[in-house]
């Protein structure tokens, strides 16, 4: 990540922190209405008519939504087929037009509709056009629609860099709390921003973890949080360290990993494809078996901060290791193409 570009925000961010606290400043598709109530719960299916999208009729993208916690979340859903997977995806996250889990919100405001897409390939970049109704968020939720737009839209192989307008005119800064939106923004600009106490940002280095958390219901489902930490040319190593470190006590989130797991040796390939991570055996459950959430969390977590397309994993040494959920590590990993899948 360039640590430029999550600095630039940083200051915005503090001030909607202080809005989301209390502290005050001034302030499409249209489906069939469905006959039976709406799913609830971790059996919701993202929808948008009486008819519901599934794996046989639709595809599967990765969406971003407000969770129960007030942290910007990625669900896995199915959308129509469509050639314009881009625009569809950002329909779906229109307050309205989707059924999600209990205690997710969508973050583009009511009546928001999508004016145009343009998609530069080779700038791998989207030029999104809102209507006016894109202006009618909660000034606490400035900096999660952009998370949330931006996270969407880089989940697409052919999108790196997103760009906004609204109603034709590119936009400079938001609209309340005036985050600067004057650049190309990225996943550079971060997800769920912590920034530790006494730290200095110009000496600091993101990291991208990802913790998880439950609803009411017994939906788990993972929250990734970019994490400011101390400057280190081992970015890999930093990311491990602050995942056995664990989760904000104040976020409400889970620890993916023990706290006393050791992390022994751990090394991004010279083509920077593969980061091989060995731990000593506290990795492993009492029946040896690595749990699945921790494995899932290092894989999500090693690929988006460091950019390395898979993960090795290794216990003292050993690769012929596997998880609860079945998985063999023997060989490196790749992240999963979605996460957290919305239950049908």
């Amino acid at each position: 990540m360039k640590l430029q570009t999550v600095l630039r925000l940083a200051a915005v961010a503090t001030v909607t922190a202080m809005l989301s606290t209390g502290c005050s400043l001034i302030n499409k598709k249209e489906g069939a209405q469905s006959i039976d109530p709406p799913p609830t719960g971790a059996d919701a299916v993202v929808q948008t008519s009486a008819v519901p999208v599934t794996a046989e009729t639709g595809r599967q993208v990765t969406l971003y939504f407000k969770d129960p916690k007030g942290m910007v979340a990625p669900l896995s859903v199915y959308i129509p087929k469509t050639l314009e997977v881009a625009r569809k995806s950002l329909e779906y996250m229109v307050e309205g037009t989707a059924v999600v889990p209990n205690g997710f919100q969508a973050l583009l405001p009511k009546g928001t509709a999508i004016k145009g897409i343009d998609l530069k390939a080779d700038q791998k970049l989207a030029v999104v056009d809102f209507s006016k109704e894109f202006n009618n968020y909660k000034a606490e939720d400035e900096r999660k629609v952009l998370e949330a737009v931006v996270w969407t839209l880089t989940e697409l192989d052919n999108v790196e860099k997103v760009t906004l307008r609204v109603e034709g005119k590119e936009l400079t800064q938001m609209a309340l709390a005036k985050t600067p939106v004057d650049t190309e923004m990225s996943r550079a600009m971060g997800i769920n921003l912590e920034f530790g106490s006494g730290l200095n940002l110009g000496q600091s280095v993101p990291v991208t973890l990802y913790f998880q958390n439950k609803t009411e219901d017994e939906f788990s489902y993972y929250v990734p949080v970019t994490r400011m930490v101390k400057r280190t040319e081992d970015i890999a190593a930093a990311a491990v360290e602050q995942l056995i470190k664990g989760p904000d006590s104040s976020k409400g989130l889970a620890s993916v990993l023990a706290a006393d797991t050791g992390l022994l040796q751990i090394q991004l390939s010279q083509d920077n494809s593969v980061v091989t991570a060995n731990f000593d055996d506290k990795l492993l459950g009492s029946d040896k078996l690595i749990p699945a959430s921790a494995a899932q969390a290092l894989i999500l977590s090693l690929t988006e901060t460091t950019g390395a397309g898979k993960v090795q994993l290794m216990v003292n040494g050993d690769t012929k290791v596997s998880a609860t959920d079945k998985t063999s590590y023997a060989k490196p990993v790749a992240a999963p193409d979605h996460i957290n899948p919305a239950k049908m």
